[in-house]
């Protein structure tokens, strides 16, 4: 038996209920219908759910898990392997939780005791197709992202971004996969330069592991011994044979991070591994030949530290065949939206809360902000908000402290545009001093044009609260 309540085209799909019991369908059906959930179908053989859903889809499934025809474990496992992208409740009596549990283990969304109480049955069912909308909602705009961009969009997939400049970066990546030249990485802390070698790994088809090591802080032996490997009785705590990250790489990708930290002794080193393909392990006058692709990373400007000669000219040049150049995150801050939305849910899973509402003018507010740690930052700033938040619309205080601290440390270089006519007034302090009130006026006025005539993200900008800042803008109006 189905039964549905009609809805208008462009909302959710369908939430789909299973139970062998028609009173408890119809129970559930008028309960979800009461706490807004437009369009409900309910059906008492789950056999017939696959022909549904081809049919309508769904946002969400509420499943019994004891059922005469087919049992909801067998279920969800077919729901998984068909529909993997719907969530499901699984719901159940009290002795059957550890039935219930496991379910959730093998994919469930969650589950629901019986008899469930409305307000979680609803609240439950609602986050469910929260958690589908904004899947559906990422895949689509991936996808026509990556329609226009490298053929080969999968190998792109963790790095979220709508950036042209991006786009442009994942072209050149992918143009150059298939070329054994080492791959110099660069770009701010944070700027996510080990995702971008592990994008470059997977174009190569290289059959071989991503092999990473961060190389900062390593002189000598530990160098070498970690690259390279020893032999039995190389030094005096060598008590057998070792294979070194190189030879791990075979076939692969080794991915040496912080590469501008190496010292010189060992730079000597990496370069005969790149011109030679051979290196020798510590206690063996063998050479030992390598296949795998070289890729390397730094944050730090190679070619002043060539300048300084703490960095080989020709270690430089040998490394640069390919060079990579990520933007910082103020430089695609249309990427903001789109992290913060993805950061949300990874977090607010990782935590088992429910992924919160976000205030509208908390993008605003993160799209002023400089980003010192680029999306590491981001991330980090979103992580502790979520854990911090105890439900309904997230709060925006983590952020703005974080904001209204920079905007602190470097009030006037925070501003543009208005700005100008704030140091254009400190270049006439030979003269007269500004006012007070003068000065008031126009940082204000510059936070308010900087944020797009929001007053939270302006107020935050200032360090003050949104009320003292409508308070301040009355005031100067009425001069």
């Amino acid at each position: 038996m189905t039964e549905a309540h009609n809805s208008s085209s462009d909302q959710l799909p369908p939430v789909i209920l299973v139970d062998d019991e028609a009173d408890i369908l119809l129970s559930a059906r008028i309960t979800l219908r009461s706490g807004g959930v437009s369009e409900v179908l309910t059906l008492q053989d789950g056999r017939e759910i696959f022909t549904l859903l081809e049919e309508r889809g769904a946002s969400a499934i509420v499943l019994d898990l004891m059922m005469p025809q087919i049992s909801g474990v067998e279920l969800l496992e077919q729901l998984q392997k068909r529909f993997p992208e719907i969530p499901v409740l699984v719901m159940t009596a009290l002795q059957e939780v550890e039935v219930a549990i496991r379910c959730m283990k093998d994919g469930a969304f969650d589950y629901l005791l019986k008899p469930v109480e409305q307000s979680r049955f609803i609240a439950t069912v609602k986050r469910a197709q929260e958690f589908y909308s904004m899947r559906m909602q990422m895949d689509t705009l991936r996808r026509y992202l990556l329609a226009d961009g490298p053929e080969q969009s999968g190998a792109f997939s963790e790095i979220i971004t709508q950036s042209p400049k991006m786009r442009k970066l994942f072209s050149y990546v992918e143009a150059v996969a298939q070329s054994n030249e080492p791959v110099l990485v660069t770009g701010e802390t944070g700027v996510g330069k080990e995702l971008m070698a592990r994008a470059l790994h997977s174009l190569t088809g290289r059959r071989g592991e991503f092999v990473a090591i961060n190389v900062a802080g390593m002189t000598g032996d530990l160098f070498a011994d970690s690259l390279f490997g020893h032999q039995k009785g190389a030094f005096s705590s060598a008590d057998s044979k070792r294979s070194g990250l190189v030879a791990q790489a075979r076939g692969g990708t080794l991915f040496l991070d912080e590469i501008g930290d190496l010292q010189m002794a060992d730079q000597v080193k990496l370069l005969r591994l790149l011109q030679e393909s051979q290196y020798y392990p510590l206690g063996s006058d063998v050479p030992q030949q390598s296949d795998a692709r070289v890729v390397v990373a730094t944050n730090v400007d190679l070619k002043e530290q060539m300048q300084r000669e703490r960095f080989r000219p020709d270690l430089f040049f040998r490394l640069s065949a390919h060079p990579i150049q990520i933007p910082p995150l103020r430089e695609r801050k249309e990427d903001i939206p789109l992290l913060l939305t993805a950061f949300l849910q990874l977090a607010a899973d990782e935590m088992n809360k429910p992924v919160p509402t976000a205030p509208p003018e908390l993008v605003p507010l993160l799209q002023s902000y400089h980003y010192p740690g680029n999306v590491r930052e981001l991330r980090a700033m979103v992580w502790d908000a979520i854990a911090r938040h105890g439900g309904g619309v997230l709060s925006m205080a983590r952020f703005r402290e974080v904001v209204s601290t920079e905007a602190q440390e470097a009030a006037i270089p925070m501003v543009t545009s208005a700005a100008e006519d704030v140091e254009s007034l400190f270049a006439q302090l030979a003269g007269p001093l500004p006012t007070i009130k003068d000065m008031e006026r126009m940082l204000v006025e510059a936070a308010m044009e900087r944020a797009g005539q929001n007053q939270g993200t302006a107020a935050g900008m200032l360090g003050i609260s949104r009320p003292a800042l409508n308070q301040r803008l009355k005031k100067l109006k009425g001069g």
